[in-house]
């Protein structure tokens, strides 16, 4: 069974950055993209950032040049570093992944149970 738990939410000032980790665990043979998203309350969950096995990476226009997006490989570890944060961030940022759960084309999408960010004005 495999399980994306994520870490690293909190409440914090405008301006202020946070820290985002998501670990992913179980039989898991390769991870291909990764990705973060969030929903805040009464919108739809969106993209925010979003990392290929290779390291490309893709942003939401809201988010360029602020947040940055990473992962170890190795550890299974995905991360969202967010700068000069604004009270529109608000949201529970969920974390996302594309596991292969043996060789082959297949994989699955897998999602954390999220984690609340709060910026304050």
């Amino acid at each position: 069974q495999v399980q994306l738990v994520e870490s690293g939410g909190g409440l914090v000032q405008a301006g202020e950055s946070l820290r985002l980790s998501c670990a992913a665990s179980g039989d898991i043979f390769n991870i291909n993209a990764m990705g973060w998203y969030r929903q805040a309350p009464g919108s739809q969950r969106e993209l925010v950032a979003l990392i290929t096995s290779g390291g490309s990476t893709n942003y939401a226009d809201s988010v360029k040049g602020r947040f940055t997006i990473s992962r170890d490989n190795a550890r299974n570890l995905v991360y969202l570093q967010m700068n000069s944060l604004k009270p529109e961030d608000t949201a529970v940022y969920y974390c996302n992944a594309h596991i292969a759960l043996v060789a082959g084309p297949s994989s699955y999408e897998y999602w954390g149970q999220g984690t609340q960010v709060t910026v304050s004005s």
